[in-house]
């Protein structure tokens, strides 16, 4: 009697495997910028997994994508499993977790069930998880017929300060294969971005920008020489909060919630003098079916109207172009979709509990493979967004070791496998 795909995939999970590859990318720091030694390290694993494919492909110094998979015989579904390989920096990390196993946060150490180290969740442990649901079926003998392929990108993360970084460069640099076909397309993608299992099948557009106001500086005894740029910026803040309450009341959405515009930051001043310059920094959230273009025009009449109402010298400056010359588009996947469906079967199979389908309260890089190349995408990995970029960042090893079954198992459903070494199908999955 044949094997069901559970019992498959439970028979060839090595979960020593999966928690030495984890331990080793969180070991490799990868911060925005210097990804080119974890992609090294991906390539290096693929190779030795003995994968159909692995290449890594530099596009600056210090940094690189890497892409591997597996080829079918024809006849299949192709699947795609993207990811970033940068995390953001480290911070204050050493300093929170002084004198406890924590204290390196690139020591990898398991502490209450869950691998500690930045980018443990944010998203090596999704990474991971994809290469070694390919690595298991590939150990396991079976031949798909459809084309399984990971790529895994750099300059996710929002980089570092003034660095021309977090640009979503390595998402275009691997488009562009894409495009021209030397990376397999395929007819469904998973983006391995933190969800604890869950699916999201939507995510926000956003804005980022930096507004300046010009005024005049004047010496501290005599303000009235000047014109005082944080007073104007007082002003503009009102205007601004009251834009975003408009936004908030105007739209929602069933996933992802309302809209609105969260001022980050204010800098003015530092000398004993009337500022002459303040600049406000801000981030604005859109809504999938919003338009990016319409979101920065709005802005700039906010700054137009300021100009002439409140007599607001200001310019601004859209600070992050990812898909979008101002931001990040929103997507969303319209309609029922089968192998999302697939996935979410898979991921209740192993964890009864998930599989459900929500919104991505963040931006990362669906919009590029959805809108870009037509390919039907979600986000689903293991892992909490709600501790990543900080200093907490952890992920549960079972959730990683349930994130390798769960898509091994979606793998052999959405691909197929050939007749003669096709696991029986069971009630409980497939």
């Amino acid at each position: 009697m044949q094997e069901s795909p559970k019992e498959l995939v439970a028979r060839h999970l090595d979960e020593d495997r999966v928690l030495d590859l984890l331990r080793a990318s969180i070991q490799t720091p990868s911060v925005t910028g210097s990804e080119r030694g974890y992609a090294d390290l991906l390539g290096q694993a693929m190779r030795e997994m003995d994968f159909d494919h692995s290449e890594v492909l530099p596009f600056a110094e210090d940094r690189a994508n890497v892409w591997g998979g597996l080829r079918g015989t024809g006849g299949g579904a192709g699947v795609m499993f993207l990811g970033h390989i940068d995390t953001v920096s480290v911070g204050d990390w050493a300093q929170q977790w002084a004198g406890s196993p924590r204290e390196d946060p690139f020591g990898a150490v398991v502490v209450d069930g869950e691998m500690t180290g930045r980018g443990s969740a944010d998203q090596k442990a999704g990474v991971v998880a994809a290469i070694m649901a390919m690595d298991l079926i590939k150990r396991s003998g079976v031949r798909l017929k459809g084309d399984v392929t990971g790529v895994f990108v750099a300059d996710e993360e929002g980089g570092e300060p003034g660095s021309a970084t977090g640009q979503s460069l390595g998402i275009k640099a691997c488009v562009t294969e894409i495009e021209a076909g030397r990376i397999p397309s395929a007819d469904f993608a998973v983006y391995t971005e933190p969800t604890t299992l869950q699916v999201y099948t939507a995510q926000m557009g956003f804005l980022t920008a930096d507004i300046t106001v010009h005024g005049e500086s004047a010496y501290f005894g005599m303000p009235w020489l000047g014109r005082d740029a944080l007073r104007q910026a007082h002003v503009l803040l009102s205007r601004l909060w009251d834009y975003s309450d408009g936004l908030w009341e105007a739209a929602r959405h069933p996933l992802i919630e309302r809209p609105f515009v969260l001022v980050t930051g204010v800098q003015a001043g530092g000398l004993v003098a009337v500022p002459g310059e303040a600049v406000i920094s801000l981030i604005q959230k859109i809504l999938p079916g919003q338009s990016l273009d319409e979101a920065q025009a709005g802005l700039d009449d906010l700054l137009k109207a300021a100009a002439v109402r409140d007599g607001i010298q200001a310019t601004i400056e859209y600070t992050s172009p990812r898909d979008h010359p101002a931001g990040g588009t929103p997507a969303e996947l319209i309609g029922e979709n089968p192998h999302a469906a697939t996935l979410q079967r898979a991921l209740r199979t192993v964890a009864p509990d998930r599989g459900g389908v929500e919104g991505a309260p963040y931006w990362s890089e669906m919009s590029f493979t959805q809108r870009q190349l037509g390919i039907p995408t979600v986000y689903c990995g293991p892992g909490d967004i709600s501790c990543c970029h900080t200093a907490d960042e952890r992920v549960s090893v079972r959730e990683v070791i349930q994130a390798t079954e769960a898509f091994a198992l979606f793998i052999l459903e959405t691909c197929g496998v050939e007749p003669e070494m096709s696991p029986t199908p069971s009630k409980e999955m497939l």
